[in-house]
């Protein structure tokens, strides 16, 4: 199994100009090759392969010799990611989608670059980049297998980090024994589980709300092109890392002790970008960042022997988890009170246990008391 760890990097002045510079050449040969496709379909009506783009590289090194400095198969690297764009784009076309064309990179647009297969070293706490020299790397974590590809990336807040893709044998412990749950996600509270524990909203972008107006207006405030200005944009890109730094936090904390607690999780599957249409609630949605935890703990579970499963949100709110009868609700009644079986409860435990019920349903298991609850 492929899985990808990254690290922070620790460059020294010198290195940290030339890993810029690096990205900078990276942009340059991405619009290059953009362009080139783009112009020969329009003249020629041809698609251009990857490879016909590979073979450009040598003579676009003899016209700009700081192409020289950069490996050789970084450069390719960024034609493939030429490819995918066009690739992801024709794959929407087809699917009936309206996507937008492949666009060229403007400055400070370009914030990785790759080695996919050498040109790179690990040895301790030092990571030796082709073209760059031997950089300090924190592994705040041991590296648990053989690492195959290297990709440094640049933060908005101009930190560097090396994200590593290892190869390890995952050995997948079978759970048995451990309970399932069914997992509601909503606003009042962050989640609530089937087995009615609540995980409450830690609203990470709204505690920052007011620090992030403040740092804005003094933004706001300064004149275009000055040092300055530009002091303050790094101000306001530490408070949006710090926020979203905080949600990753938690949701990796959150999925690690879901996973180590049940055997089969299930999630709704919801439309969270249409949900985000409603704008009363679009910015408590986003920052509730229901999809991260979703994702997170699949992936999580691929390791870990858990089975995660999503199920049709529909009605999970109105029918009662105990008789089935449809109990209409809106959206601020917080408590179930079916008038058929007089079960009274919290609406989004109900709503947890039918998310659950479902799952099982969808794995070949039949009732939820199979599952002690």
């Amino acid at each position: 199994m492929h899985k990808v760890f990254k690290y922070r990097l620790y460059p020294t002045k010198a290195q940290e100009k030339t890993m810029e510079r690096i990205l900078e050449l990276c942009r340059m040969t991405y619009n290059e090759t953009l362009a080139y496709r783009k112009d020969v379909y329009e003249r020629e009506g041809k698609t251009v392969s990857n490879f016909e783009s590979h073979n450009l590289l040598p003579q676009w090194k003899k016209e700009y010799q700081d192409l020289k400095n950069v490996f050789s198969q970084t450069l390719q690297d960024v034609q493939e990611r030429v490819d995918l764009a066009y690739r992801h784009f024709f794959r929407r076309v087809k699917n009936g989608e309206n996507p937008g064309f492949p666009r060229f990179k403007g400055k400070g647009w370009y914030d990785s670059f790759t080695y996919p297969q050498m040109g790179f070293k690990l040895d301790g706490d030092t990571l030796y980049l082709s073209k760059i020299g031997d950089v300090w790397i924190r592994l705040h974590r041991p590296v648990p297998g053989k690492v195959k590809r290297v990709t440094v990336r640049r933060s908005a807040c101009k930190k560097w980090y090396a994200c590593l893709t290892v190869e390890a044998d995952i050995v997948v412990v079978e759970k048995k024994g451990l309970p399932a749950v069914g997992v509601d996600v909503g606003l009042s509270s962050f989640a609530t589980l089937s087995n009615g524990k609540k995980v409450s909203n830690p609203r990470f972008f709204r505690k920052e709300e007011k620090e992030l107006a403040r740092v804005q207006r003094r933004l706001s405030k300064t004149e275009k092109g000055t040092v300055e200005r530009r002091n303050r944009i790094r101000v306001v890109r530490r408070v949006h890392e710090r926020i979203a730094n905080k949600r990753m936090d938690f949701v990796h904390q959150l999925s690690r002790s879901l996973v180590n607690e049940y055997g089969v999780i299930a999630f709704e599957d919801l439309n969270i970008k249409g949900m985000m249409r409603n704008h009363c609630l679009a910015k408590s949605i986003g920052d509730a960042a229901w999809n991260m935890l979703i994702t997170v703990t699949k992936y999580k579970a691929e390791s870990a022997g858990t089975v995660v499963t999503l199920v049709n949100p529909a009605y999970t709110s109105k029918l009662c988890s105990r008789c089935g009868l449809l109990v209409e609700k809106e959206l601020s009644d917080r408590t179930h009170e079916c008038p058929g079986c007089d079960l009274v409860m919290d609406r989004d435990e109900n709503a947890a246990v039918n998310i659950l019920r479902l799952g099982l349903q969808s794995i070949g298991q039949r009732t939820v008391e199979a599952h002690g609850l």
